[in-house]
């Protein structure tokens, strides 16, 4: 019997979900400040996009290309993406609207404490960043996971085991 080739999308929306709970996690123990929280967030991420393409090759026999094998990363990467932005837009809206503020305090924490910057800039760029915000935080998921998932993509593709001889005619 064949083994049956699980999805993109289902396996998107695993990962998708376990994105969201490292948020919510995030969120609910105040660790905004913590460096490692971004490490474990991209590093589950990664795994899980490689994994996915590994699994993908196996379960079909390790027949497949680099390209397939390449693009079901690509396209898992791009389920997280979206189930990210949509978690992204209603966290920041309904759920925790106090991100906002939360996000903006540590950012005046550290440009208060940059030489480079003048006392009259601060609360200009916390104003700029408070009227984008949302926007701004869409467009760094998309970029940061984009890049994050074509990387992992690529070295989940060259990691997999493929029966394939790139140079035979295959007609």
């Amino acid at each position: 019997m064949e083994e049956q080739v699980t999805s993109h999308i289902i396996k998107g929306l695993v990962l998708g979900i376990i994105s969201v709970f490292i948020s919510v996690v995030v969120h609910t123990f105040n660790l905004y400040e913590n460096p490692y929280v971004s490490l474990v967030t991209y590093g589950v991420f990664m795994i899980g996009i490689i994994y996915s393409t590994i699994l993908f090759a196996n379960q079909n026999g390790n027949k497949v290309g680099f390209g397939n094998i390449f693009a079901h990363g690509f396209k898992t990467s791009a389920v997280v993406i979206v189930i990210t932005v949509f978690y992204t837009v209603l966290a920041v809206k309904l759920i925790f609207p106090e991100i906002i503020d939360i996000t903006l305090n540590i950012s005046r924490k550290r440009i208060e404490t940059s030489p480079n910057v003048p006392k009259d800039a601060v609360q200009k760029n916390l104003d700029f960043m408070r009227e984008y915000f949302l926007p701004f935080a869409i467009g760094m998921t998309v970029i940061i996971l984009g890049f994050f998932g074509l990387i992992s993509s690529l070295i989940g593709a060259a990691v997999a085991k493929k029966k394939t001889n790139p140079f035979e005619n295959q007609s």
